[in-house]
């Protein structure tokens, strides 16, 4: 159980902070950015949260994700050792990456065929999940790079789980825009106007 009987420690003043190992790193350092940017994550779900109807299975879902984004986050910040012995640390499993498939194949079924990028909008709900979903993304890219600077040091799973955990939030998004029927398309050069136009 995780005790917090203090919020402030001015243990960070010098721009420093402790990872999961009790080792002591600069606040810039990409570990801490990874987890960082995947706490940031976790915030935008909440927020897209707010928008479903209390006791909702879109609820429950992002309910669920906020739970194991903590977990992503624990696990990103306490780097993996070769003699580390399985369930010495939480570490994200196979099972919660194969969950998140599940999902998608879920929501995904009856949604209307694609025939352009969609645009972030719709509803205000299909907003914030793409905005949840553009942070997935850049969380996802950040452990990527740390799993390349320190591959024996990052559980791999989390590079996994951050991939589907996007594809899982656009899903969503659209189910939120009437099941795909309210998406808003990309309409490549929309806005060029015709080639003598040009601006001045």
């Amino acid at each position: 159980m995780v005790r917090l009987t203090k919020i402030y420690t001015r243990s960070g003043d010098a721009g420093m902070t402790g990872l999961g190992d009790g080792s002591r790193v600069r606040k810039t350092d990409l570990r801490v950015e990874a987890y960082g940017t995947v706490d940031e994550a976790n915030a935008a779900v909440a927020l897209a949260t707010c928008s479903t109807p209390e006791g909702s299975d879109e609820r429950a879902v992002l309910l669920g994700l906020q739970q194991d984004l903590f977990d992503v986050g624990a696990d990103l910040c306490a780097p993996t050792s070769p003699g580390e012995k399985p369930g010495e640390r939480l570490r994200v499993s196979a099972e919660q990456t194969t969950r998140l498939e599940g999902l998608i194949d879920r929501f995904n079924d009856g949604l209307g065929e694609l025939r352009s990028f969609v645009l972030p909008g719709g509803t205000e709900l299909a907003a914030r999940l793409h905005v949840a979903r553009t942070v997935s993304r850049r969380a996802e890219r950040l452990v990527v790079e740390l799993a390349e600077r320190e591959p024996g040091g990052t559980n791999p799973e989390t590079v996994k789980y951050l991939n589907r955990l996007s594809d899982l939030l656009f899903v969503l998004a659209r189910h939120a825009n009437d099941r795909g029927k309210g998406d808003v398309l990309w309409v490549p050069g929309a806005n060029r106007g015709d080639a003598s136009g040009g601006g001045s």
